[in-house]
């Protein structure tokens, strides 16, 4: 069972993300911890890896038989999470560049946040009846920039919850029992995980409602 203890590592994380995303088990495979491991040496922070798990698990949710994993092993991931790390890294670059330059060149948590506000605005466009919604989350939630990819995390749950929110009251209950669906109360999974597990697929299953382009 995953009982993260305080200051878990950044392996602990990763392992303990990808389980929650993948609906259970108990550990990675030996390919898999040589994998994490890799990405590891690379400095990256935790939040980076889990993008692009996140990312893997959403483009194969919709292909899962009931019951089967989303994700069968971490290396299902290695190319998603390898592009965010190879942006983060890129980004983070240019970060001793001249303020001229640096103003030229956005940081990762600064494209993640521009893309997401642009999401909504298209949203508001195709949806006008959420327009109101999005323009309250658009003021309050995504009023700035978090300087750290953990708060980023927490801004984008919070816009998604937001426009769960928003929507019709059987909509909303259906996207809500769906979230915790078979596969989503895995075995060996504890409490932090199945909170993981059910915000990603709730998370998914509003996006794809929605329209919604990856963010």
């Amino acid at each position: 069972m995953s009982l993260l203890p305080e200051g878990a590592s950044f392996e602990e994380l990763v392992q303990d993300y990808f389980l929650a995303v993948r609906g259970g088990g108990l550990m990675l495979s030996a390919l898999d911890t040589e994998l994490l491991t890799s990405w590891a040496r690379q400095g990256v922070p935790y939040e980076v890896v889990a993008r692009g798990i996140t990312r893997s698990a959403e483009k194969a949710l919709w292909d899962a038989r009931p019951g089967e994993p989303v994700l069968r092993s971490l290396r299902a991931c290695k190319r998603q999470v390898e592009a965010e790390i190879k942006k983060y890294l890129d980004r983070s670059a240019g970060a001793g560049e001249a303020p001229a330059e640096r103003r030229r060149s956005r940081t990762w948590e600064e494209t993640r946040h521009a893309r997401l506000r642009a999401t909504l605005e298209q949203l508001a466009e195709r949806r006008p009846e959420l327009s109101p919604r999005v323009g309250q989350l658009l003021e309050t939630v995504l009023a700035s920039v978090p300087a750290e990819p953990a708060r980023l995390d927490l801004q984008e749950a919070l816009t998604f919850l937001g426009l769960l929110r928003a929507l019709p009251f059987a909509e909303r209950s259906r996207l809500w029992r769906e979230s915790r669906a078979e596969g989503a109360e895995g075995g060996g999974m504890s409490s932090r995980s199945r909170r993981l597990s059910r915000r990603f697929r709730l998370m998914a299953l509003v996006r794809r409602a929605l329209e919604m382009k990856e963010v």
